[in-house]
């Protein structure tokens, strides 16, 4: 039982230790993304928002393959953290971070543009009108107008970044103890014939989407009103 227990409890902590990470670097860098791609025209900008898009659509395994040529000891960012840190990043929980955040962008990106875009624009020309500037404009009426869109992101990016698979086994591996997270964990435990553990990892992965799927009806729901 307390074997059961250890194989399910690392799996779980690590994942969701992984997916809050990454749900924060997602919030804030994802806001920003969507607030220039709601109000800002420049050019290149439908290019950008394919690009921030793109891994909604392909394969995991391509999205995990391209973040190994780019983090790799021999990729552009991974020379670079390699020569900072003398060490790479491949193998590791932040290697794990990394693919989750990738594939969860998106989402996040995509909710918060469409929030932003809904707010009215007479509110921020009468807060200019006002003296405020755009940034004090954006912190103090846009956002917290968009906050039930935003939390509906934050909720799909956390989900996305639990259920990660494919790129995280691509740039983190399946190291038992060190970056086998709970989808890499059911299918390792497919592998070995543990079904008694597969369907507990099954259940609990379940438990978590139903509770996601829960909570963004409720926020988009609100916001629809």
């Amino acid at each position: 039982m307390i074997i059961m227990l250890d194989k399910v409890w690392f799996p779980l902590s690590l994942t969701l230790w992984i997916a809050t990470i990454s749900s924060i670097l997602v919030l804030f860098s994802g806001v920003v993304i969507a607030y220039i791609f709601a109000r800002r025209d420049f050019r290149g900008r439908e290019l950008a928002e394919l690009l921030v898009t793109l891994p909604l659509i392909l394969p995991p395994t391509v999205i995990g393959y391209l973040l190994v040529i780019l983090v790799g000891k021999n990729g552009f960012l991974g020379h670079l953290i390699y020569s900072f840190f003398g060490t790479g990043i491949m193998f590791t929980w932040q290697a794990a971070v990394i693919a989750a955040y990738t594939v969860s962008l998106p989402l996040m990106v995509r909710a918060a543009q469409a929030a932003i875009e809904a707010v009215d624009r007479e509110l921020e020309y009468a807060a200019y009108i006002l003296g405020r500037s755009e940034i004090e404009t954006a912190l103090l009426i846009t956002l917290p107008l968009s906050k039930r869109g935003i939390l509906a992101g934050l909720v799909l990016s956390f989900a996305r970044a639990v259920g990660e698979f494919g790129a995280t086994l691509m740039l983190a591996g399946n190291i038992p103890g060190k970056t086998n997270t709970m989808s890499i964990s059911i299918y390792s435990a497919f592998q070995a014939g543990n079904d008694e553990l597969a369907q507990t990892l099954v259940l609990i992965l379940i438990f978590i989407s139903l509770l996601a799927i829960s909570l963004t009806g409720r926020f988009v729901g609100k916001l629809e009103v």
